[in-house]
């Protein structure tokens, strides 16, 4: 059982992070990749020193040996040569540097997101080390009421400033300068009967009521207005009969969805394309016929969680410790992270990682 606790536990000692505090990745052999760095460089004033250009492959899967010499290994020498070890709380990759590294599948296999991993990287650099297959647990997984630092929790924060396209990452971010703590949180459960929505109906607890729009019925929310906030099983959803929510997103909006594998690819599928269940092999978009989290940055949302491969449920985000984090202030890095309980697996956050709603 879940145990509820009164919002208040949600109230850390905040401090407004900058562009000091990011480490900005770019693929200098991807135009757009270079694009979208020099948008959000000038957007959050990230210092030229916490710009850190790859030298690497435009492909979204790569192997272990590719990640580990042209992406880790250079992503340390960036934060070392600028002494940026322990300012730099939160990194931001962006379209165009690879997404996710293949290797062997299931619970204790070695796939996992870029992103995931390279959370890791603090703690690797102070000497710890970590088996490749299988989840490693989230040292900031449910941590309600301390701020994030170093050395405290032994990580980076790593979101993804991605979409489809440059003008939907253009548009996430300028979302994201505009957030405001209003609006209403959408809280969609889904016929199953398991701790899936046991999470989305405490997370409509923990947040105020008059914030909240639930359905705990077999039909499918569309069309809401004014949505600052939205969890449920997408199309996983048996009653899911759209891809597109139709909803009216408000600066700052995230998304969160128990889906296995929307984050599998930032390739912009057909306008025709829709999700047509696992039986349908004809209608397959990037290896699975499962719902894409980008759709919901091209409607207009500002942060949404995905999974590049198979997590399993419990690993997927959680949306009772992300919605009332991100609505105390938190900002978006944090309030994923607190939500998401291991690292080196499969999750990934499109998003800017220093929105933040402000307090209520």
């Amino acid at each position: 059982m879940i145990r509820l606790l009164p919002l208040a536990v949600f109230l850390p000692v905040l401090c407004a992070q900058t562009g000091e505090n990011v480490l900005l990745v770019v693929n200098g052999n991807d135009p757009v990749s270079r694009q979208v760095g020099e948008y959000y460089r000038a957007r959050r004033n990230v210092p030229s020193r916490n710009l850190c250009i790859l030298n690497t492959t435009s492909e979204e899967e790569i192997s272990w040996k590719i990640y580990e010499e042209q992406i880790e290994n250079p992503v340390g020498e960036c934060l070392r040569k600028a002494g940026l070890e322990e300012r730099v709380l939160y990194i931001a990759t962006t379209l165009g540097v690879p997404l996710k590294v293949d290797g062997s599948n299931g619970m204790m296999g070695e796939r996992a997101s870029v992103d995931s991993e390279l959370a890791l990287f603090y703690a690797k650099r102070k000497g710890t080390r970590f088996e490749r297959a299988g989840p490693i647990p989230n040292p900031f997984f449910m941590v309600r009421d301390e701020p994030f630092q170093h050395p405290r929790f032994p990580i980076y924060l790593v979101t993804r400033l991605a979409a489809w396209d440059l003008a939907d990452v253009k548009a996430m971010i300028d979302h994201g300068l505009a957030a405001r703590n209003r609006g209403k949180f959408v809280i969609d459960l889904g016929p199953r009967q398991d701790d899936g929505n046991t999470w989305l109906r405490n997370a409509a607890m923990l947040l105020p009521r008059s914030r909240v729009v639930m359905d705990d019925t077999d039909e499918v929310l569309y069309n809401q207005k004014d949505a600052i906030g939205y969890a449920s099983w997408g199309s996983n959803d048996a009653g899911r009969t759209r891809r597109w929510s139709g909803f009216r997103w408000l600066p700052g909006a995230l998304v969160t969805e128990f889906v296995s594998s929307n984050a599998r690819t930032l390739r912009r599928p057909p306008e025709d394309w829709f999700f047509h269940g696992w039986d349908d092999q004809d209608h397959m978009f990037g290896g699975s016929s499962q719902g894409l989290s980008a759709d919901y940055i091209h409607e207009g949302a500002t942060g949404v969680s995905g999974n590049v491969y198979e997590p399993y449920l419990t690993y997927c985000v959680r949306p009772d410790y992300l919605l009332p984090a991100y609505y105390q202030g938190r900002n978006l890095a944090e309030s994923f992270y607190i939500a998401l309980r291991a690292l080196s697996w499969q999750g990934v956050v499109l998003g800017d990682p220093l929105v933040t709603l402000g307090k209520p």
